[in-house]
């Protein structure tokens, strides 16, 4: 076991008979969200402690802290969200007119990042168009190259936005967002990503994609309690019409006395989108807590840890006759695992149960997703149950 999985390990209060390899469906609360959750309970159990300014220092932390996980981006392009929805209903108000044009998103993606956007062009007269994966990767070039140029092509000039993840949350497979994001920026389409599943345990290349939204839920990579979703707006989507007209995200709001002096004139940036009664003293302390201690560890090390687990694992899977994403095209914190024809998938969640190894099944796939507090003893579990699942089939 190494220290840094030890660490890692120790930060959460998990079980020890429990291997918990579904981080992509909803993270462990680590001790010092927990902790952060329990004294934000008790500040409210006698709110003569709470002061004016907690109403923003606290959510400026968390701008500041969600910025610096996309390269650094100013924390006044990040709004304070309730869920990846909520946002992505913020950039459907302000991604233009639909009549006539289309939206592209890749075929089964979460809908979080999908429904607005169906509403937005059955209303407006424009089209959703789902991009479909191709059929298989047996000519060895991965599931995840394919559906990326499949996605780039579907984009013409009546593209007003591509709606995309950097991998799907169903199975992990990668998305060329260098690619898909500079096609989108030729015919000048907007680019919003739901980056729920991967920002935390993977880098984000800010620079390179160039996207007009990032959004993502607290509750999985994150570290932090379910309800909260922070989201960078850029310059293209700035300056648009909030889904709420709140009093905390107007200028001057600082000084409770004049609260009164109505103003039309808003809060820097993105503030104007955060949602109201964003200073949440049990979440936002919460998700703060998370956020730094996914800083602390630091996603590139999240995802070197969670690839010397995945990484064998594949190749043992594949041996046994399952069908694995090439190792470029699927995130090494989230693994889809197919497996090979004639396994009974009832009979997989049973021998897992019984093993008390909890992943997700969705759809067709097996999604493994581990993070720190995982180790081997925990790979060797899911493949012994793997194999009794496959032998009794």
């Amino acid at each position: 076991m190494s220290a840094f999985h030890s660490a890692g390990a120790d930060a959460f209060r998990l079980p020890s008979d429990l291997h918990y390899l579904n981080c992509a469906y909803m993270s462990p609360l680590p001790r010092e969200v927990e902790a952060a959750g329990i004294l934000g309970i008790r500040r409210k159990r006698n709110p003569s402690g709470i002061r004016p300014p907690d109403f923003f220092q606290e959510t400026e932390e968390l701008r500041s802290l969600y910025g610096g996980l996309l390269e650094g981006v100013e924390s006044d392009s990040v709004a304070v969200l309730p869920a990846v929805s909520y946002g992505v209903a913020v950039a459907a108000r302000n991604a233009g007119s639909l009549k006539g044009r289309n939206v592209v998103v890749a075929r089964d993606q979460f809908p979080g990042n999908v429904y607005a956007w169906m509403a937005g062009a059955r209303r407006q007269g424009g089209e959703l168009r789902m991009v479909d994966p191709p059929p298989s990767s047996a000519s060895g070039e991965g599931r995840g190259a394919g559906w990326s140029r499949r996605l780039a092509e579907a984009i013409d000039e009546q593209t007003a936005v591509v709606a995309l993840g950097p991998v799907h949350w169903a199975d992990g497979t990668r998305f060329d967002l260098e690619a898909v994001g500079a096609r989108a920026r030729e015919v000048g389409a907007l680019l919003v990503v739901d980056a729920t599943q991967s920002l935390g345990a993977d880098p984000f290349p800010m620079t390179s994609v160039r996207p007009d939204a990032v959004i993502s839920a607290a509750y999985k990579w994150l570290l932090g309690p379910y309800s909260m979703a922070l989201g960078y707006f850029g310059e293209r989507i700035q300056g648009g019409i909030p889904l709420e007209e709140g009093w905390i995200t107007r200028a001057g709001s600082q000084d409770f006395r004049g609260l009164v002096d109505y103003t039309e004139a808003y809060a820097p940036g993105a503030i104007r989108y955060d949602v109201g009664e964003r200073s949440n003293f049990i979440l936002t302390p919460m998700t703060v807590a998370g956020l730094r201690l996914v800083h602390q560890w630091t996603p590139r090390r999240i995802r070197e840890h969670c690839a010397a687990l995945t990484g064998p694992l594949a190749r043992t899977l594949r041996e046994e006759g399952h069908q694995v994403e090439e190792e470029r095209w699927r995130a090494p914190h989230i693994l889809g695992v197919r497996l090979r024809e004639g396994v009974d998938m009832e009979r997989v969640r049973m021998s897992l149960e019984h093993r008390n190894v909890h992943v997700s099944l969705r759809g067709d796939a097996v999604r493994i997703s581990p993070h720190v507090y995982n180790g081997p003893e925990d790979m060797a579990a899911l493949v012994e149950g793997l194999r009794e699942a496959a032998a009794g089939s």
